[in-house]
C-alpha cells in the first residue's frame, strides 16, 4: 500500500459518477446477489455499488486502499462494512459466497497478485464478478499524453493501469484456480461532464500518472493533450471518451 492517498473522494463522486451509475446491470444481473450471501465489493471505492449491493439483502463488505474513498463510503451508507484493505494484502479465507469489483482492477498491478487473493477469498462454488478497462480502454486519451509530453520536450510518462484483453484476463484466472464462464468485452463511450470534462477526468484519475512533473509542466501538459484530444473526443457540446470495458464472471471449483 502507498504513503500517499491521491484521490478526492468528493471530486470522484461529484465529477465521475458514471463510473457507478454505468455498471448498476454488474451488480444486478451479473452478480444475481441473493438475501443473506456474503459478498466482497473490492475496490469498493465511495460505496454506491457496495450500498446497492446490500439493499438486496446480502451482507456485504467494502474494501479499498484509499482511506478517503472508505471514508466517504461510511460517511454516506452506514449500514455496509467498509474497510481500508490493499487488494494484494487480502487475507481473507472461504469467506465470500462472491467477490465483486467494478472499474478497480486496473488500477491493481500485477493482477497476478490479486486474482490468487480473490480465490482464497471466496468458498468453494463461489463466483467473482467483475469489470475492468479492457485492451484499447482510453486510447486517445494515452496517445494525447504521449503527443504531449513529446511536443513539451518532456520524459515519457508510462501509464498506471492494467488494461488486458479477454484471453489474457481468462489466463489470469485460470492460473489463480478461478474458470471463466462468461466474459463481454464493449466499448462504452462515455460523457465527461462539463466543458474542462477531459481535464477533469485526468485530474481525478491520472493525479498519480501526472505526478512527476511540475505545477507548470503539468498545466502544460494538460493544455497540450487536450488540443490533441478534441477532435477525437469533443462533439461539439461535450467530451466523450473512448471507454472500452471487459467483463467477466468466473467460478471457484468445488
Amino acid at each position: 500500500m502507498t504513503t500517499t492517498d491521491p484521490w478526492n473522494a468528493g471530486h470522484y463522486r461529484e465529477r465521475h459518477a458514471f463510473v457507478f451509475e454505468a455498471s448498476a446491470d454488474l451488480a444486478g444481473e451479473w452478480l444475481h446477489p441473493q438475501p443473506g450471501e456474503r459478498i466482497l465489493d473490492l475496490g469498493c471505492g465511495t460505496g454506491e455499488l457496495t450500498a446497492r449491493i446490500a439493499r438486496t439483502g446480502a451482507r456485504v463488505t467494502g474494501v479499498d486502499a484509499s482511506a478517503a474513498m472508505i471514508g466517504a463510503a461510511r460517511n454516506a451508507f452506514p449500514e455496509p462494512g467498509f474497510e481500508v484493505m490493499e487488494a494484494h494484502h487480502l487475507t481473507f479465507r472461504d469467506d465470500f459466497d462472491a467477490v465483486f469489483s467494478n472499474a478497480a482492477l486496473h488500477w491493481m498491478k500485477p493482477l497476478e497478485g490479486v486474482f490468487p487473493r480473490v480465490a482464497a477469498a471466496l468458498k468453494p462454488g463461489g463466483r467473482f464478478v467483475l469489470e475492468m478497462g479492457g485492451a484499447g480502454n482510453v486510447q486517445t486519451t494515452l496517445d494525447a499524453v504521449a503527443h504531449a509530453t513529446r511536443t513539451l520536450g518532456l520524459p515519457d510518462l508510462p501509464h498506471p493501469w492494467v488494461f488486458p484483453t479477454t484471453g489474457e484476463l481468462c489466463t489470469l484466472l485460470e492460473r489463480a484456480g478461478l474458470r471463466a464462464e462468461r466474459t463481454h468485452d464493449f466499448v462504452r463511450p462515455s460523457l465527461l461532464s462539463g466543458e474542462d470534462g477531459f481535464r477533469a477526468w485526468l485530474a481525478g484519475f491520472g493525479g498519480a500518472w501526472l505526478s512527476p512533473l511540475t505545477a507548470e509542466e503539468r498545466g502544460a501538459v494538460l493544455r497540450e493533450a487536450e488540443t490533441y484530444a478534441r477532435p477525437h473526443l469533443w462533439n461539439g457540446t461535450a467530451w466523450v471518451s473512448d471507454y472500452r470495458r471487459l467483463r467477466a464472471r468466473a467460478i471457484k471449483p468445488n
